[in-house]
């Protein structure tokens, strides 16, 4: 994709709302010494307005509206004019220095997805991806977006690329950010997961908006997000205020890993903490996130059906097939699990599953 950037003039200077009033001044034969007395102001008070050392204050702009004929509103909107190109000049030698953080973004995927604007020169992509993660300033990124990394220190989902995760963490709020919540309600959401798990062999047309909808009236944000390049992400929890948001790639896009995730995440909103934050990759060690795992599977296959199946059935397809049915979840989730147990091959059956991505549309 070719680059979005352009080049446009940036001055690097203001020019001070003195040079205006010097000029009015001597187009009316008056002296600094003379405005002074007129206005009432000190000598040196003017002077240094010229020169751009003192600002036009509310109550100096009134006076000068009494003898110049000029109105307040104008010197005030100067003053605000030159404070503000101040501040732009200030901010734009700031971020000359930040290209280099920016453009670790993935920044064309992120046109290309339509969640950030072009940019016109290097400090307008530093001003871009600021914008996109509403914060003001690259310290104030770091606090909010990497501070939690202790959160993330087990994933190495982060630490492949903390931009990237960032990025994808940030797309996730803005998705949670457009649903209507009510207040979490723990008990509602451990009914939701119920009905959610009956959904699993339907597989209807409109799952996406069953399951987001079932959620959200737990107070629970379910959102899908395609993971970024450099990420390699399952999926999240985390809080926004006094609501859970779970956040889902759709990583590998096969119902097995789906479900797991899905009640994985659901995991963590049940037994964990609401400060906590959780981002999945394909390796959980901590002892949370094996609660989270157990949860998953106990809720997807309890563990004595699954016993009582492994130790009286042989892995054939009907068996498979027979076994799911019995417990009602579809064939490739028990697929996946004999797989990741390594009961049978991880090339065996795989025919079984059915291929997931919600974060386009619905289940294929």
């Amino acid at each position: 994709m070719a680059s979005k950037k352009t080049f446009a003039f940036r001055p690097d200077y203001a020019v001070p709302p003195g040079a205006t009033l010097l000029e009015t001044i001597q187009s009316r034969g008056l002296s600094q010494a003379e405005l002074a007395k007129r206005t009432g102001r000190p000598l040196k008070t003017i002077n240094e307005i010229v020169k751009g050392k003192t600002a036009i204050t509310p109550e100096t702009a009134l006076q000068l509206e009494h003898v110049l004929g000029v109105p307040a509103s104008f010197w005030n909107k100067l003053e605000g004019n030159y404070r503000e190109a101040l501040a732009s000049i200030k901010e734009n030698k700031t971020f000359e220095s930040g290209f280099k953080w920016a453009n670790k973004f993935p920044v064309q995927e992120l046109l290309r997805r339509d969640v950030i604007s072009e940019w016109k020169d290097d400090t307008g992509l530093v001003r871009t991806m600021l914008q996109f993660f509403g914060v003001s300033s690259i310290p104030a990124w770091k606090q909010v977006w990497t501070a939690p990394a202790t959160a993330y220190r087990r994933s190495s989902a982060f630490t492949h690329s903390p931009e990237a995760t960032a990025a994808w963490l940030r797309l996730g709020e803005i998705e949670a950010k457009k649903l209507r919540l009510p207040f979490f309600n723990r008990a509602i959401f451990k009914k939701a997961l119920l009905r959610i798990r009956n959904l699993m062999n339907a597989a209807p047309d409109d799952l996406k908006v069953r399951l987001i909808e079932e959620c959200r009236k737990a107070g629970v944000a379910l959102v899908f997000v395609q993971e970024l390049p450099k990420t390699c992400v399952h999926g999240a929890v985390r809080w926004m205020g006094d609501n859970p948001v779970i956040q889902l790639s759709c990583r590998y896009k096969v119902e097995d890993i789906f479900w797991f995730s899905f009640f994985h995440e659901a995991g963590h909103v049940i037994l964990h903490g609401k400060r906590e934050v959780f981002l999945e990759d394909d390796s959980r060690q901590s002892l949370k996130e094996k609660q989270a795992d157990s949860f998953a599977r106990n809720h997807l296959i309890s563990e004595a059906q699954w016993r009582q199946f492994i130790e009286t059935a042989d892995f054939l397809e009907a068996n498979i097939i027979a076994f799911a049915q019995s417990v009602r979840i579809p064939a490739g989730i028990v697929v996946g699990r004999l797989q990741h147990e390594q009961r049978i091959d991880f090339a065996h059956f795989n025919y079984l599953k059915r291929r997931f991505d919600l974060t386009k549309s619905a289940a294929a």
